[in-house]
């Protein structure tokens, strides 16, 4: 398996039969192998029936369920089922185009661990974003730069991807289960060593967030306190046979 798409998906109902049909209908034009992981989490609506529903045509397409909530617990999920080559995280909102993901694969990129996908990197593009929204998301990566990940502009970017094997070891450690869990998992992978790069991509607005600013930014700081402890107190270690 070359490429594994893992979409997260809590209370999407509504949202993902267009996304769903959007990325099969991509990958299906592709030379590569593929498959789709869409990893429900604790939803109280049909997000699980509706991908069952989409799954039963397109065999690409197959349903995880995750009882618990928690974006990080469902992408955790996915990292940990997918066979591809190259896993990507990506979003039920699908705010970046599928087509956007040829720039994280060969031939555009290559030898690297982790890619992630960038609305701040040069060449990057953001259409119909509120003022606000923008001024949530820089207070969102600041804290990041300055406590966990100096050097990166982006790293909540829902978008990602991250080898195989890469994925594999960092997954198999990574431990938070809520929004923080992206910071966790690229801080472990710059600590072991990975080489990590920004990919300019198209992001579109969706009005649909669920971010709050001053709670999760509280959030954030309080986890990333947490991965910093948990990586000085040894708990990242490598899982031994």
């Amino acid at each position: 398996m070359f490429l594994s798409v893992i979409i997260p998906a809590h209370n999407e109902e509504y949202r993902l039969p267009a996304t769903l049909k959007t990325v099969d209908a991509f990958l299906a034009k592709q030379t590569y192998t593929s498959e789709v992981l869409v990893v429900e989490n604790g939803s109280q609506d049909l997000t699980a029936v509706v991908t069952e529903a989409f799954a039963a045509d397109h065999p690409r397409v197959r349903l995880v369920r995750e009882t618990a909530r928690g974006k990080g617990l469902a992408v955790r999920r996915g990292m940990l089922e997918a066979a591809g080559q190259y896993r990507f995280i990506c979003d039920a909102d699908l705010s970046m185009p599928i087509q956007e993901v040829s720039k994280f694969l060969p031939p555009v990129l290559n030898d690297y661990g982790v890619a992630i996908g960038s609305r701040e990197a040069p060449g990057a593009r953001r259409f119909n974003e509120p003022a606000y929204r923008h001024i949530m998301g820089r207070v969102f990566s600041n804290l990041v730069k300055v406590f966990a990940m100096p050097g990166f502009e982006d790293t909540q970017c829902g978008f990602k991807c991250f080898r195989g094997e890469v994925a594999a070891d960092v997954f198999s450690v990574q431990k938070l289960n809520g929004m923080s869990f992206d910071v966790e998992a690229l801080y472990i992978a710059r600590k072991r060593g990975y080489r990590i790069v920004e990919v300019p991509i198209d992001w579109y607005f969706q009005a649909e967030s669920r971010v709050r600013l001053i709670e999760d930014s509280l959030k954030m700081f309080l986890d990333i306190l947490s991965i910093r402890r948990n990586w000085y107190g040894g708990r990242y270690e490598r899982k031994k046979d």
